[in-house]
């Protein structure tokens, strides 16, 4: 009775891990459209784009994700007098969450692209046409940030497929697989809820930034306009 319950608690976790990977992925998704559609200056064909590659990604993986849930083998350990649990999973359902890997990871290269593209393109014309420099700065530090971003979605996918290609990973046990287990899961949280929502905050920090120092700027020159006038009244007098 207590293996199967504790068989049972290690589903759960297992479920609510996964889903919960699910649904930030989503929102991640969500940031990226908003900012791709800001820079293409609220394209509709690129906001028609961007959602359908969301919708296909994110459906596919949640439709991988039930059947893994439906299909889940689980065994149960005693080692050291401790229960310990693995969760093994039939060639298929391996081959459908290798497919929804595959997609995401395809779905992040094109929003890259996107990115350098509309950036490139921007850079080009604010050399012709000289404009204003805050515009400039808001696409850089829109660009800076996907691409970092993304370079952290892909050593994660690396450091991913390492874990699953290596053959320690036929030894669910071992414990270097549950090493490189628990690395891959910080590495995952780190992504999902540290650089993710650096997607929003370093916009919002370079518009305060901004706004700080066209504050300032203000204060200056009305200081500087007083300062006129107290002189030429009494220069007057």
């Amino acid at each position: 009775m207590t293996t199967i319950l504790f068989y049972h608690r290690c589903f759960i976790v297992y479920v609510v891990w996964d889903w919960i990977g699910i649904m930030v992925f989503a929102m991640l998704w969500v940031i990226v459209i908003a900012r791709l559609h800001a820079m293409y200056q609220r394209s509709r064909k690129i906001l028609i784009f961007l959602i359908v590659i969301a919708l296909a990604v994110n459906t596919f993986t949640c439709v991988a994700a039930i059947m893994a849930m439906t299909h889940v083998l689980g065994e149960e350990y005693i080692l050291s007098g401790t229960y310990q649990c693995s969760l093994r999973f039939p060639d298929d359902i391996q081959l459908l969450d290798s497919i929804a890997w595959i997609l995401s990871c395809v779905g992040e290269v094109i929003a890259l692209c996107l990115v350098v593209w509309i950036g490139v393109k921007h850079f080009r014309e604010s050399r012709l046409h000289s404009t204003g420099g805050i515009t400039e700065d808001s696409f850089t530090v829109l660009i800076k940030t996907h691409v970092f971003y993304f370079a952290s979605f892909i050593g994660v996918s690396c450091l991913q497929l390492i874990v699953h290609l290596s053959p320690l990973s036929m030894d669910t046990l071992s414990p270097a697989t549950q090493i490189c287990d628990a690395l891959l899961q910080i590495f995952q949280v780190a992504q999902m809820f540290v650089l993710g929502p650096r997607l929003i905050l370093n916009i919002r920090e370079h518009y305060a930034k901004v706004t700080a120092d066209s504050d300032a700027g203000t204060d200056m020159t009305s200081i500087t306009f007083h300062a006129r006038v107290y002189v030429s009244t009494s220069s007057g007098v």
